[in-house]
């Protein structure tokens, strides 16, 4: 079975990686010499040049279409994995067996984008790792593989995004396995394109530190933004302060206090900010200087 992988982020090195670990046969890789889109973006050139996998690279001077590469090497099944573009009808249906995508929830719910952060953000105890037959929606074909993924009250974007990225590659073996050896994956499960929700395109406003928000709404949008993502932020009259890493205090303080104050700073430089409803310790952060206990943020 000839396998064509469509990719630019980290998840897609690791699963193409493990692709060539177990033997499967590449016949080539759609991908990008650099994305200012995705914040988790990694080179896979090194691996298709030292494995001798035919590469493409997509960007606007190349004189070969995505669809001209994909006919040169006449794949069997197409993976598409950490691609944020919807594909052309031309691309889903020039392979045999047309395209997997993988999507980190558990569809049907929570379609669209920025799953990983959505869930964190949310503070849902719950999301999945989920592989389907890509059409021309987006995150609704048939459903092939999918697995629960508990999330922790300590886990962040990267511990998650590490999770999910365990479970997913298992999956890929079971699943190419069977393509591999019977051609059709014969449990495929049919969205109820009715059902589920799609999650929207988030905003800079989106990763904002408001501290008329609770303590835990600030601990879930800090640890949802961490690396690999883009950090969550203060605005301040000096410009936007970076946050990546906060815990709860539980340091009972009065509550005729306003939102925003600084109530003390660790010998570390944690500064400890009320809140809505308590008090934020904000531990990694990027203050270029500290603000003084009894300001505001």
């Amino acid at each position: 079975m000839k396998i064509l992988f469509i990719g630019t982020v980290d998840f897609s090195y690791s699963c193409l990686e493990h692709l060539i670990d177990n033997n499967f046969n590449l016949c080539g890789v759609i991908t990008k010499r650099y994305s200012k889109f995705n914040s988790d973006f990694k080179d896979l050139s090194p691996l298709c040049i030292s494995n001798d996998i035919p590469l493409y690279f997509d960007e606007r001077l190349n004189p070969q279409t995505k669809e001209e590469f994909i006919a040169e090497h006449r794949p069997d099944i197409i993976y598409c994995f950490g691609w944020s573009h919807i594909l052309r009808p031309s691309i889903l249906n020039a392979a045999k067996y047309g395209v997997v995508g993988f999507h980190p929830a558990l569809l049907p719910n929570n379609r669209g984008r920025h799953p990983i952060i959505w869930a964190l953000c949310l503070g849902l105890d719950k999301t999945g790792s989920t592989f389907f037959e890509m059409d021309e929606g987006a995150d609704t074909g048939d459903i092939i593989s999918q697995r629960d993924i508990k999330i922790s009250p300590h886990d962040d974007a990267a511990t998650l995004y590490e999770k999910i990225k365990v479970s997913a590659l298992n999956q890929l073996l079971e699943f190419s396995y069977i393509y591999e050896n019977e051609g059709e994956i014969s449990n495929k499960v049919i969205q109820n394109k009715i059902l589920g929700n799609n999650w929207r395109k988030r905003e800079k406003m989106d990763g904002k530190i408001d501290f008329r928000m609770t303590s835990n709404a600030i601990y879930n949008l800090v640890r949802a933004l961490t690396h690999p993502y883009v950090g969550a932020h203060i605005e301040t009259n000096n410009g936007d302060v970076k946050v990546w890493k906060t815990s709860i205090s539980e340091v009972e303080y009065p509550n005729n206090l306003e939102p925003g104050k600084i109530l003390d700073i660790s010998d570390k430089g944690e500064v400890v900010v009320k809140s809505y409803d308590g008090a934020i310790v904000l531990i990694r952060h990027e203050f270029k200087e500290l603000p003084k206990i009894n300001e505001y943020l």
